[in-house]
């Protein structure tokens, strides 16, 4: 087995327990931050089923971002939805038979991936061009930007101009996951490639990136607009008060 194999099987075994462990603590963190003040975004909704439906428009549909900025919520879309489908039809190198609805995917995620590739450019522009953006971007957000323009754009120039053996490609990825490695195609973009997404999978959950996961922590959109018909009191604070409550 060589020495490419082994290298690329060890980083992806890394890159997949750190994303999965620091995804799993930050969600912890993001759960047990207490709430104190009732703080939804108005108007907001009075009922668990308006949140619920809330939360669906925000993560499907990007309301929020609508609103705020139709080039932005263009652009973010365009990435979002790309992205969603680009990764569906990956699962046919982590399936095998391959499942229906990563073959639902094979065609119209090539142009999807087009579409991801131009949203990033869009989000990338706004950035550099809009004042009021380029005030409130740090490095990190440039850099998060190029790496996954850069994953895009050699996801797409393997595609179409240098090819690699997807079939063994697609053996490698089902070794790792049987315990059983497989020979790992040398190409020169097919590394660069992979090397970007495990340093994609390793800043994860360090990133500004979690805002996926922490959408649905948010107190300003997961939280019911019921100020006045019922006290809001945080756990942390309800014990306190249970403590200081005198004996009788």
């Amino acid at each position: 087995m060589s020495f490419l194999t082994v290298f690329y099987a060890l980083l992806f075994y890394a890159a997949t327990a750190l994303m999965v462990v620091g995804l799993a603590v930050k969600i912890r963190q993001y759960a047990r931050t207490p709430a104190p003040f009732k703080i939804p975004t108005t108007p907001g909704p009075i009922t668990r089923g308006g949140v619920v439906a809330r939360l669906f428009r925000e993560v499907v549909l990007f309301e929020s971002l609508f609103k705020g900025s139709k080039w932005s919520w263009l652009f973010g879309w365009l990435f979002h939805f790309g992205m969603l489908v680009v990764l569906v039809r990956h699962l046919r190198y982590f399936t095998e038979p391959i499942w229906f609805v990563a073959l639902l995917a094979q065609d119209i995620g090539v142009y999807l991936g087009m579409a991801m590739l131009a949203g990033l450019i869009g989000l990338l522009g706004r950035r550099l061009l809009v004042d009021r953006l380029r005030y409130i971007s740090a490095p990190s957000d440039y850099l998060m930007l190029l790496l996954l323009i850069a994953i895009a754009g050699t996801g797409l120039l393997m595609k179409y101009i240098t090819h690699t053996d997807i079939v063994a490609v697609k053996a490698f990825f089902l070794g790792l996951m049987r315990a059983d490695w497989q020979p790992l195609p040398a190409d020169a973009m097919l590394l660069v490639h992979l090397t970007l997404v495990v340093v994609l999978m390793a800043v994860f959950p360090f990133s500004k990136l979690l805002h996926a996961p922490g959408i649905f922590f948010s107190p300003t959109r997961n939280q019911i607009d019921n100020p006045r018909e019922r006290r809001h009191v945080a756990p942390w604070a309800s014990k306190l008060d249970a403590t200081r409550a005198p004996s009788k």
